[in-house]
């Protein structure tokens, strides 16, 4: 025989069904609506760092009356001084003719170039000085000064220091400085002694080359540590 029903299980009421409530939503209607409060809660962040950037940028903004920061100051370049910027060459004259010191020709092959003031044309002629090596440097003899000017030229001596300059563009291999004509590729050693028309000795004998006779000689006198020009030849 079934089971009756209690008194009480009888008289229980059944809960009331209202559309639309206490029914399970389907899952794609439940992912939206969590897609959707997620996008709002993006777009409220976004919000608030743009409202935070704007605010940001009036305040650090330049107001009227704030002073402008400085501009940097132009900075101009000075060249410094360079081997090529010395004092001008000595002048040697009658009243002055001091072209240097014996502490400046202190070692052998140092040079230094003076102009030499003719006494009968009144010219400046630019001249050389060598330091000859060996001898003292109280003697005059030691020393060798002519005038760079070529004799019945145009052309200017120089003086060659550099051995591989004077293989490379004179031809010439020597084992010590020289004095050279550019133009005629003549080679003058100051070491050596060479006799001229009316059979004086003048140093600065050819060591190439085919030119009349060595540079004209500028006569040195020692007084002291002066170095003086006397006379030209």
């Amino acid at each position: 025989m079934p089971d009756q029903p209690t008194h009480s299980e009888r008289f229980k009421a059944d809960m009331p069904q209202i559309p639309g409530v206490n029914v399970p939503l389907p899952l794609g209607v439940r992912l939206l609506r969590k897609l959707r409060s997620a996008s709002g809660v993006v777009i409220a962040v976004v919000a608030v760092l743009l409202v935070a950037a704007v605010a940001v940028r009036w305040l650090m903004r330049p107001h009227a009356g704030d002073a402008l920061p400085p501009e940097p100051a132009q900075q101009i370049v000075v060249p410094t001084p360079t081997s090529d910027l010395q004092p001008p060459p000595p002048e040697s004259t009658s009243a002055h003719p001091d072209i240097a010191t014996t502490e400046e020709l202190a070692r052998p092959w140092s040079s230094k170039e003076f102009v030499f003031r003719n006494r009968l044309t009144n010219e400046n002629v630019p001249a050389l000085i060598i330091r000859l090596p060996g001898g003292s440097a109280e003697q005059s003899s030691s020393y060798w000064a002519f005038a760079q000017q070529v004799p019945f030229g145009r052309c200017q001596l120089e003086y060659i220091t550099d051995l591989a300059k004077l293989r490379d563009d004179y031809g010439f291999r020597a084992k010590h400085p020289m004095v050279g004509d550019p133009c005629s590729r003549t080679v003058f050693d100051p070491l050596r002694m060479s006799s001229i028309p009316g059979g004086a000795f003048v140093r600065g004998a050819i060591a190439q080359g085919s030119v009349i006779r060595p540079p004209l000689g500028v006569e040195v006198e020692i007084r002291g540590n002066r170095v003086l020009a006397t006379r030209m030849e």
